[in-house]
């Protein structure tokens, strides 16, 4: 079942998820392409596949900084279906990819049913909410360069060594402007870490890369662990196809998914 490829979702027990399934489309997000505007009531729940969801703060005079990204790890939309109807970022793909789709006003319902749906969405929205406050305090004390590191590191984690992003767009990312990431790119090719052709990048050296990161890589891997109690071999397991269910379907006879 494609949907298995979101861990979220892959959590769910198989008489959940089959229930889930009908109300559940799969499709291809484009690089660049925008899932919600700042302030704009959210249609549709994501849940990656592949891919990468940035979720941006928009500065005036043109500005703007990620404060969080999303891959097949978890989902975007999920704290707006439980709570309000409003994303309060811009929302785009950083890196095109596949992702299960499910309507807003679905999820909502479901997560009013199945308590065990409903648990999983806020473990990953206190997982996210950690990860923009490790950002926060990572963009105001760290250096670029160990920023830009954890930043390769997190998109290791997610899509795989080869990212197609432009220098540009890492500035944009990082906050910053572009000729303070130039240097920071060439130095990092001429370290061996990576290498950049043509608005694409390779991670040839994950082990300098985590050297020259700061701590916030290793912290934001902890929160995970600590949310959703899993281990290494639960990451070896997720990278390697194989499936290990740790939600329980509380059994409900009406509504949405009977």
């Amino acid at each position: 079942m494609p949907h298995r490829k979101n861990f979220l979702l892959n959590r769910l027990e198989p008489a959940l998820l089959k229930k889930l399934a009908p109300h559940v489309s799969v499709v291809h997000l484009e690089q660049g392409q925008v899932l919600a505007k700042t302030h704009q009531l959210v249609q549709r729940v994501y849940f990656p596949h592949t891919g990468i969801i940035s979720c941006v703060v928009e500065l005036k005079g043109g500005g703007a900084i990620e404060t969080g990204m999303i891959g097949n790890d978890g989902a975007w939309g999920a704290s707006q279906a439980l709570d309000s109807k409003v994303s309060l970022n811009h929302v785009l793909m950083q890196v095109p990819g596949t992702a299960s789709v499910i309507d807003f006003d679905r999820v909502r319902q479901l997560a009013s049913e199945r308590p065990a749906f409903r648990d999983l969405l806020v473990q990953y929205e206190q997982f996210f909410l950690s990860q923009t406050q490790q950002t926060a305090a990572c963009n105001a004390v760290h250096s670029i360069e160990a920023r830009a590191c954890k930043w390769f590191l997190r998109m290791n984690d997610l899509v795989g060594p080869d990212l197609p992003l432009t220098q540009e767009g890492l500035a944009q990312m990082l906050g910053v402007r572009r000729t303070s990431v130039t240097p920071i790119v060439i130095e990092l090719q001429k370290g061996g870490m990576i290498s950049y052709s043509r608005g694409r990048i390779h991670i040839t050296d994950l082990e300098q890369l985590r050297a020259s990161a700061c701590e916030c890589d290793q912290d934001v891997r902890s929160h995970y662990r600590r949310i959703f109690q899993t281990t290494e071999e639960d990451a070896s397991l997720r990278s390697s196809g194989t499936t290990r269910y740790r939600v329980r379907d509380e059994t409900n006879t009406t509504g949405l998914l009977s």
